[in-house]
């Protein structure tokens, strides 16, 4: 399945995402708790996909988002965020964020979300359907 950095400062966040996305066939190669570390992590790993908090020390998910879909245009990334970060979500989506999760989160929409990302082609193509 897919190569999976997970990033968000609450470790008993990351944890609940490494425990669901591991059970769905993952690999989690790397976890980061704020969106420096993301980056140097996203560098050094290239992931599938990275799940992304909002809001974060040192460097906040939409200002992380930024960089990494500076970096790599091709990024898959999923925002995970509280309700009350509507305006957030928005923004890092327009920057380049494929989709979002809502906390506390549903499992099943965890892993509906990733399975959707993941599914699409770079830059953010729907794959072409078999009929």
């Amino acid at each position: 399945m897919a190569r999976i950095l997970i990033v968000d400062d609450s470790k008993i966040v990351r944890r609940n995402l490494n425990t669901i996305l591991s059970k769905a066939g993952h690999e989690i190669i790397a976890e980061a708790e704020n969106g420096m570390q993301a980056y140097h992590e996203y560098t050094k790993y290239k992931p599938d996909l990275v799940t992304m908090d909002i809001t974060m020390p040192l460097l906040d998910g939409v200002r992380a988002v930024k960089k990494i879909i500076t970096a790599d245009p091709d990024a898959k990334i999923i925002m995970v965020s509280a309700i009350d970060q509507k305006n957030m979500v928005i923004a890092a989506i327009q920057m380049g964020a494929k989709h979002y999760i809502l906390k506390p989160f549903d499992p099943v929409k965890v892993i509906a979300a990733v399975n959707a990302v993941l599914d699409t082609k770079s830059g953010g193509e729907q794959p072409p359907t078999n009929k």
